[in-house]
């Protein structure tokens, strides 16, 4: 695009300097800062990526930050061993991070729910635990059809915890959508929900996982979490044999999973 043909209506000068508290805890002290940790990336990305990392834990450390030698196939920190799961929960329950909250849910209608992180990590333990109880193991690939509950992130942790793959499918996607994916991905456990509300309207979503699942025999497991206030408004069938009740499965599960 030529910048000639472009017609500016405003030009903006002013700045807004940040609280002066807010500044001195900030972890970029102002634009000269971030400029020049600009800068750094660009020139050296090699020391820039590998000083950020160290703000991780791995169980391995990297033999190479980047490995450029098959372009365009790209590999970040070749021969390290990290996990995600570990790195949001674990590194944080020794110490006063344990009893604050990791996470803050409010959703409809009016619901609400706080999981510090020692709670968080009880609740993804068990149910990476119950995942294993069905089969899944390291590399597997898990489809995930939820809506934003707590459970969407406990079953991101979860599964990278156990090193499987995960995918989310958008809440509001078509049984069509959802089929593609999971076909796509090769999916063979699937995670959804049996409703949720979205604008005071009720969906139905372990209807529509029935529906795009239909006739995929690759699919071995459904697992349903289920509202326990709906009154009976999202009411669903299960597969006897292929669907799983959520809270079952984990209720009995370790809250230790290495």
């Amino acid at each position: 695009m030529n910048t000639q043909d472009i017609d500016v209506l405003l030009n903006e000068n002013r700045s807004f300097p940040p609280p002066k508290e807010f500044q001195e805890n900030a972890h970029i002290s102002g634009l000269d800062a971030y400029r020049e940790l600009y800068k750094k990336s660009i020139d050296d990305p090699d020391t820039f990526w590998a000083e950020a990392a160290k703000e991780l834990h791995w169980f391995k450390p990297w033999d190479k930050v980047l490995d450029d030698s098959d372009k365009p196939f790209f590999k970040w920190f070749t021969g390290a061993t990290i996990n995600l799961s570990y790195n949001c929960l674990d590194r944080h329950l020794e110490g006063p991070n344990r009893n604050k909250a990791a996470l803050i849910w409010e959703g409809e209608p009016g619901d609400s729910r706080v999981l510090t992180y020692n709670d968080l990590h009880r609740e993804v333990c068990k149910f990476a635990n119950g995942l294993k109880s069905l089969g899944v193991t390291k590399g597997d690939r898990v489809a995930i059809y939820l809506p934003m509950i707590p459970e969407l992130a406990i079953s991101l942790l979860a599964c990278a915890r156990i090193g499987a793959v995960h995918s989310v499918i958008f809440a509001g996607f078509s049984a069509d959508s959802i089929k593609d994916r999971v076909l796509d991905m090769e999916a063979k456990w699937v995670i959804t929900g049996d409703g949720s509300w979205r604008r005071g309207k009720p969906l139905h979503l372990k209807t529509i996982v029935d529906e795009a699942i239909e006739g995929l025999d690759s699919v071995e497991k459904v697992v349903v979490v289920k509202r326990e206030d709906s009154a009976g408004t999202f009411d669903c069938a299960m597969k006897e044999g292929r669907d799983v009740d959520y809270h079952a499965l984990v209720k009995d599960q370790s809250k230790v999973c290495p």
